[in-house]
């Protein structure tokens, strides 16, 4: 099956030791003795499993989600996956690129429930904290048909789940930082082995205003011909976010659970201006305010050899954004406020059976609805749509004895009554060495993505004759994994590493580009190839007293404009995709002794162009740069209380860097945080 725990190597070693003691007194057996065993977390999951064939996936480890609790899921996604995050700065918009493709091209579940947003079409992740994930799970590539259509790059699935062990536990946090950073956090569970409830609160406030070179402005001795840079103060860039998750979970029985979660949240944010900017400071300011409210139920039915699933979910959300100007004797005078209002409605019903361990089965339906009122205030501009979604979804897998696993999966949407084609896929798992966890994987498949609301009809720029996206991509890889056995002082290891080539093709690929009416409007690129590699290997383990993990990533991607050379130009035709780096990866390393913990972050990106023509000549490129992170603590318990404290240095080596162009990014920054639990 692949599964083994290093309980069994533990125990075995304990047993042989107790053994070859002579067992007691009289030589005649074990000791009568009770052995406390150290709690080691390192258990090997399965990877060859005939439900997930073909599919590349990857899970962030349960200690980086604690770690970076505080943080927001951009720049945990930043530093320790293969997602690139496109960040305005600071507390400001993120988006992901995943494998080289658009930020709307990676789908956003949240317990099952799609969160993308229906206007633009994708996810600002500066916006979702790390403190209300338990799992983080991302499907690469075509994976993501097993969730939806429309996943070009892949999907993440951010998830929540019950502890039935949970009596009553509280848990407090509070972090103070650089730049008036303040968090807090506290959450409390309570239940039994039939209802659970579990509550998280959180704020955030930081007043942003960090000091940075600013290389957007020179300044030129009109003696010597000297340029200097000035040093600037990151102004208006303010933020402040709180929120609540709400969680009830019942079991009336073994056989069906049910779930209610609620996740509201108010966050208000003043957007920096950019570098290149030398206006007036009362002018241009920018504000951005969001509401959402997010609630989905399940119930779920566990049956011999079948699984039912029932879901329905709500997403509301309010977004209002202003840009003011200071003009005399009147005050602030927005010259634009704009006002959209979301409403979306999700509901899924699905069964899965298993005809027998070698054969199972699952059909799935969505069926969703999105209203978007979208309206600028000041220009009278805007617009207000709705769009209707309805999905089936059909699986079967298949294994042959038991070293080869075949998952097909075939899926068909109906946007607004039209049927769209239909979107298949199929993949392989093949065992190499019987026995061994050597995985050969791949699959072949179609994908198809619809416009955003924001695409067709934002006004001024929406344009209505854009056309679906569609995609075709090829996938192969190998995943090994193995449970190195103890001794001398070691209680074992895990080691797991992947390596994947992929090539996805994807015509009338969608981007939004300055048009000759002097506003951004989107248009179909003819084709786009995106290729590249992928690598991922991690160590889990303990060296005598010492626990560590180690886990480090890379990606080489490339992102290539194969439109019409007669509209692109040649100096697109052929070129990396804007803001796409083709190098990128990350490290990290932690350990703990005796309640001390040590982790080191570090991630890297190559060269970055913000124009299709990739010209490095020009001032409009990002250079590489490499990022390193520290955190060191220390656990401390008394009876049943628990406290943690830790110190976080972010940018260790004070490293100047830009994700987008003209927006600042801070330099060395610290941040204490203490958390008491019970």
């Amino acid at each position: 099956t692949g599964r083994m725990s290093i309980w069994v190597l533990a125990f075995s070693t304990l047993c042989r030791s107790a053994l070859a003691d002579g067992g007691g007194p009289d030589g005649g057996g074990i000791k009568d003795s009770v052995f406390r065993i150290r709690e080691v977390a390192v258990v090997s999951q399965r990877i060859f499993v005939k439900e997930e064939a073909g599919m590349k996936q990857s899970s962030v480890d349960t200690v980086v989600l604690r770690d970076k609790a505080n943080l927001s899921l951009s720049q945990l996604l930043s530093e320790n996956t293969l997602v690139f995050i496109k960040e305005h700065g600071r507390g400001a918009l993120a988006t992901a690129s995943f494998r080289g493709t658009a930020a709307s091209h990676t789908q956003v579940n949240w317990n099952g429930i799609n969160i993308n947003d229906p206007m633009a079409g994708m996810v600002d992740f500066s916006l979702i904290p790390v403190y209300v994930v338990d799992d983080l799970n991302l499907k690469h590539g075509a994976a993501s048909l097993a969730d939806r259509s429309g996943g070009l790059g892949g999907s993440i699935n951010i998830g929540n789940r019950v502890d039935w062990q949970n009596r009553f536990g509280l848990k407090y946090m509070q972090g103070i930082g650089s730049y008036s950073t303040f968090d807090e956090f506290l959450s409390v569970g309570f239940g039994g082995p039939r209802f659970q409830s579990s509550t998280r609160l959180y704020h955030n406030y930081s007043a942003n205003d960090f000091r940075f070179i600013n290389r957007g402005i020179a300044n030129v001795d009109p003696e010597t011909g000297g340029i200097t840079h000035p040093v600037d103060t990151n102004d208006n860039a303010g933020y402040t976010r709180y929120g609540i998750l709400q969680e009830f979970y019942f079991r009336p029985n073994m056989k069906n659970r049910l779930s209610l979660k609620w996740w509201g949240q108010a966050a208000d944010r003043s957007i920096p201006r950019a570098t290149s900017y030398e206006g007036p400071d009362n002018s241009n300011l920018n504000r951005q305010q969001d509401v959402d409210h997010k609630v989905v139920a399940d119930w779920k039915h566990y049956a011999a050899s079948g699984r039912l699933m029932v879901r329905s979910g709500y997403s509301d959300k309010k977004l209002n954004y202003s840009l003011r100007n200071q003009v005399p004797g009147v005050g602030l005078v927005p010259a634009i406020y704009s006002e959209s209002r979301q409403h979306s409605f999700l509901n899924t019903l699905s069964y899965s059976h298993d005809f027998s361990s070698l054969f199972s089965a699952e059909g799935r339906v969505h069926a969703d609805y999105h209203d978007v009122v979208s309206r600028d205030t000041v220009t009278g501009s805007g617009y207000d749509r709705s769009r209707a979604e309805v999905s089936g979804f059909v699986a079967l897998r298949r294994n042959f004895a038991e070293r080869v696993n075949v998952n097909f999966m075939l899926r068909q949407d109906w946007i607004d009554g039209k049927r769209t084609p239909l979107v298949p896929y199929l993949g392989f798992d093949f065992r190499v060495l019987k026995g061994e966890d050597l995985i050969l994987k791949g699959n072949i498949a179609r994908n198809y993505k619809v416009p955003s609301l924001n695409s067709l009809y934002w006004q001024p720029g929406g344009n209505p004759d854009l056309q679906p996206e569609e995609g075709l991509s090829y996938e192969l890889g190998v995943e090994y994994q193995a449970v190195l056995g103890g001794g001398g002082g070691s209680l074992g290891h895990l080691l797991k590493t992947e390596l994947t080539a992929y090539r996805s093709d994807i015509t009338n690929w969608i981007i939004w580009i300055p048009s000759f009416k002097g506003y951004w409007e989107p248009q179909n690129i003819k084709r786009v190839l995106a290729r590249g590699l992928e690598f991922t290997a991690m160590l889990h383990g303990s060296l005598g007293p010492v626990s560590y993990k180690t886990a480090g990533t890379y990606a080489y991607t490339r992102s290539t404009n194969y439109g019409d050379p007669l509209v692109w130009s040649d100096e697109s035709y052929g070129k990396q995709l804007p803001y796409i780096p083709v190098h990128s990866g990350n490290v990290m390393v932690n350990l703990s002794w005796r309640g001390f913990f040590l982790t080191w972050q570090h991630n890297s990106y190559s060269e970055r162009y913000t124009t299709s023509s990739n010209d490095p000549t020009r001032r409009d490129w990002l250079y590489p740069y490499f990022m390193n992170d520290l955190v060191a603590g220390k656990d401390f318990r008394w009876n049943k209380v628990s406290f943690t404290a830790e110190f976080k240095v972010y940018n260790l080596f004070d490293e100047t860097y830009h994700s987008v162009l003209y927006r600042p990014m801070p330099g060395r920054n610290y941040l204490l945080m203490l958390m008491i639990k019970l």
